[in-house]
């Protein structure tokens, strides 16, 4: 399958007021890294980073052949949170101003959430608020051991308002109103007993051999299975176990067996070889 993303992408600077905040590059021939560029600034988001990394999630929306999106940042930090000096100005906006504000953010978190691929935040020095809340609207997360985690919110006199839907999916309700109450910074380790990271790993270098094994073991799987897969977790987190759901699971794998893939899948296993899909 033909690499979808040739080269590295960055938006022209002289033609998006965005451009640089989120780049998205080639890793591997069927997967993407979208780095936040701001190292200057610990990465910390602001409406123009914000935009940024919401114009390259829709840059990914429907790309042919990928199958996995890393997001990462720059300069040794995945994300500080809420940029200063953007919260400074917040405080001059008004409450409908601010509306719009945050929900540039929530817009950016759910096309995050709803892309296709498998999508895996890689944490190295601390991912804060926001910063966090990027790391729970993702699949999974590998995470450095020295990485630091906290929704520090409450402590400006604020709410993790816009990431709590990711936060509460990842971690459930009790961790997560422990965390969002206290304002607690905690480590790495702790992350992954609460769910907020599957992986962790001793450092920059061992970040990028987990990515590589976990890529390996994507590209086994079946691209729109994946998707499909998903989805499926979405509705059925949604419903409550009756004949409803009993009956929309059951009409969802009778259509995954007379599928491309499905038929592909079972044919390659009996036959005792990689499917097509595999490897890619």
């Amino acid at each position: 399958m033909p690499n979808p993303i040739a080269d590295p992408l960055v938006e022209n600077p002289d033609t998006d007021a965005t451009s640089g905040l989120a780049q998205i590059e080639a890793a591997g021939a069927s997967a993407a890294t979208v780095w936040i560029n701001r190292a200057e600034r610990k990465n910390a988001f602001d409406s123009t980073t914000i935009g940024a990394l919401h114009q390259a999630f829709g840059t990914l929306h429907g790309q042919d052949g990928l199958r996995a999106v890393f997001i990462r940042g720059r300069g040794g930090n995945f994300s500080a949170g809420a940029d200063l000096d953007w919260m400074r100005e917040a405080a001059d906006l008004t409450e409908d101003e601010n509306f719009e504000d945050a929900m540039a953010m929530a817009r950016m978190l759910k096309q995050l959430y709803d892309l296709k691929p498998v999508t895996v935040a890689l944490v190295e020095g601390g991912a804060y608020g926001g910063g966090a809340g990027l790391v729970a609207a993702c699949d999974l997360a590998i995470a450095t051991s020295d990485a630091k985690f906290a929704f520090s919110e409450v402590k400006l006199g604020l709410i993790p308002a816009t990431v709590s839907p990711y936060v509460v999916e990842a971690i459930g309700p009790k961790r997560a109103r422990a965390l969002f109450a206290t304002a607690k910074p905690f480590d790495a380790a702790h992350a992954q007993r609460i769910g907020l990271v599957d992986e962790v790993v001793a450092d920059a270098d061992a970040l990028e051999t987990a990515q590589a094994a976990l890529l390996e073991q994507i590209t086994a799987c079946a691209p729109g299975a994946v998707g499909d897969a998903k989805d499926l977790v979405a509705h059925v987190a949604e419903h409550p176990i009756d004949h409803g759901v009993m009956h929309e699971t059951a009409r969802r794998i009778a259509r995954a067996r007379v599928s491309e893939e499905g038929r592909e899948g079972i044919a390659a296993f009996l036959e005792k070889r990689k499917p097509s899909w595999a490897g890619e």
